[in-house]
């Protein structure tokens, strides 16, 4: 009796401690509204119990189980949100979320790709749940579009770059004020549009983070969007040049054919595709056009989709990334018929800001450095010198699907490669690119595209260890059916002969030639 007694008084002890230390956590919270920061204001901060979190959204009310899945299973945070107005046309919209207990110490912001144009709360949730505290911004605009620009210069420098510097800056007072320490450490995780803005921190603002992973980066962004609309209407120059969508699985199972066993191990991917030397010239048709054929002109657009794109009267290169063998699946994403949505409103409103501006067929080597010269450089984010960042201690840690058939892959590859001619001996110890074998953009497709970098880059920046190898696994039905190293580049995942080809212990990361570009 006298055990339970003291049972019941410890449980009832313990249940009064934390019913305390939740009341100072929502005091701590509410109190964050009261921060002052310098041209940015703390819009509302309340406490949010354990998975009840429910984004903002415009979907049908059938669709909000579905929307609200990824939130169901977050411990409480502290929700804070703000608004920074760094210019008289600013209005970047900032959310900072703080786990009530066992954060990690680590600050952890994150980025989205496209337009953005919305709070990143699915990037976010992932970060909180790994004890993380977390941000993420609109990037100064509401919606995933580009119909803010006209006549807004100061947004477009904000979703240009300065929205994440705000970011980074909000996010390190919120934490100071509410944990009474600011964070350790602090990092970037984005792929795509985010991935370029990672870029463009270490380039601009090389004290914001001490890590930063960036994903399928889109830099050289008026180049790469114009052409990719250059390339479009390439391959769609009359109706007979057109690759209809039906033969595409023709040509990659061609493809595979004649290039999946170069890496040794027949398995739907292609490991190194830079090695893979296949001519859509043997699928010339040789009788009338079919299914199982390609036309003449068909086999030109081909070339097109996967050579350095050039200009067709001087032969000058306008882009030289392309799109590597083992993408084919992929190919209306560049090549269907019509543009990229994004690249023309981009290149619209925010390169040549003009947003009647119509591409034409005849001109598209004059558009491509027209929309260069005017875009000024906000979205190239071509700085190369990244010794300031470096001499910080900072690192970056660049990924690329080689099958990604929107960005190009080689576009991180020819980013990393300048930049370790920039800066120079050393350089190697604070970058790293991994590529990923037959993943798309931003992840998908048949290869193994779900990794840890985070876990990656807080180890090389916490204990000084460059990541040699990364395990990737690919997810089929809810489970893990293959896993495999990704490698730096250089290096490709070699099979040791022994044990099963879906496991990443039967593979070693081995030299291997770097890509040849335009091959």
């Amino acid at each position: 009796m006298h055990a339970r007694s003291v049972t019941f008084a410890t449980l009832l002890l313990a249940l009064i401690v934390a019913r305390a230390a939740l009341a100072q956590s929502v005091t701590r919270c509410e109190n964050l509204t009261q921060l002052s920061l310098p041209a940015t204001s703390v819009t509302a901060a309340r406490m949010v119990p354990t998975g009840s979190f429910d984004p903002a959204t415009d979907r049908a009310a059938t669709d909000r189980v579905a929307q609200r899945q990824p939130f169901l299973k977050l411990p409480a945070f502290c929700l804070v949100q703000l608004t920074a107005r760094p210019s008289n046309d600013s209005e970047i919209d900032i959310e900072v979320w703080l786990p009530e207990s066992r954060w990690n110490g680590r600050f952890q912001a994150v980025g989205e790709g496209g337009l953005a144009g919305a709070i990143p709360h699915a990037l976010m949730a992932s970060a909180l749940a790994e004890g993380y505290a977390t941000a993420g911004t609109d990037t100064g605009h509401a919606g995933n579009n580009a119909d803010f620009m006209p006549g807004h210069p100061e947004k477009l420098i904000d979703f240009a770059y300065r929205s994440t510097h705000e970011l980074a800056l909000a996010g390190k007072a919120v934490i100071r004020a509410f944990y009474g320490s600011p964070p350790r450490w602090s990092y970037y995780n984005a792929c795509s549009g985010g991935g370029r803005h990672g870029l463009t921190s270490a380039q601009r603002y090389p004290d914001d983070f001490q890590g930063i992973v960036a994903g399928a980066a889109s830099w050289n962004q008026a180049r790469l969007d114009a052409a990719r609309i250059g390339i479009n209407l390439t391959v769609n120059r009359t109706p007979a040049s057109r690759i209809p969508a039906s033969k595409y699985p023709m040509i990659h199972d061609a493809v595979m054919k004649v290039c999946d066993l170069d890496d040794g191990v027949k398995d739907g991917v292609l490991e190194n595709p830079t090695k893979c030397r296949f001519d859509y010239a043997t699928l010339l048709c040789k009788g009338p056009d079919g299914p199982s054929c390609l036309t003449a002109p068909q086999v030109e657009s081909a070339v097109v989709l996967t050579s350095p794109f050039t200009d067709p009267t001087s032969g000058k290169v306008l882009l030289d990334a392309h799109l590597w063998p083992g993408s084919e699946l992929q190919w209306g994403t560049l090549g269907g018929p019509e543009p990229l949505v994004n690249s023309l409103s981009r290149v619209r409103n925010f390169h040549l800001k003009d947003p009647r501006w119509d591409f034409r067929l005849s001109n598209i080597a004059a558009d491509v450095e027209r929309a260069v010269t005017k875009d000024g450089g906000l979205l190239a984010s071509d700085e190369f010198n990244l010794t300031p960042f470096f001499d910080r201690g900072g690192k970056l840690l660049m990924w690329h699907g080689w099958s990604d058939p929107q960005v190009p892959a080689e576009n991180s590859v020819i980013y990393f490669r300048n930049v370790l001619k920039a800066v120079g001996s050393g350089a190697d110890q604070s970058i790293a690119l991994f590529m990923l074998p037959g993943v798309l953009h931003c992840g998908g497709g048949p290869g193994p595209d779900t990794f840890d970098g985070m876990a990656a880059i807080s180890n090389w920046v916490e204990n000084g260890q460059k990541p040699a190898r990364i395990v990737a696994s690919r997810v089929t039905a809810g489970k893990i059916d293959r896993t495999r190293p990704l490698c730096p580049i250089g290096q490709v995942a070699k099979y040791d002969g022994v044990g099963s080809t879906d496991a990443a212990s039967s593979f070693t990361c081995a030299a291997e030639a770097p890509p040849d570009a335009g091959r």
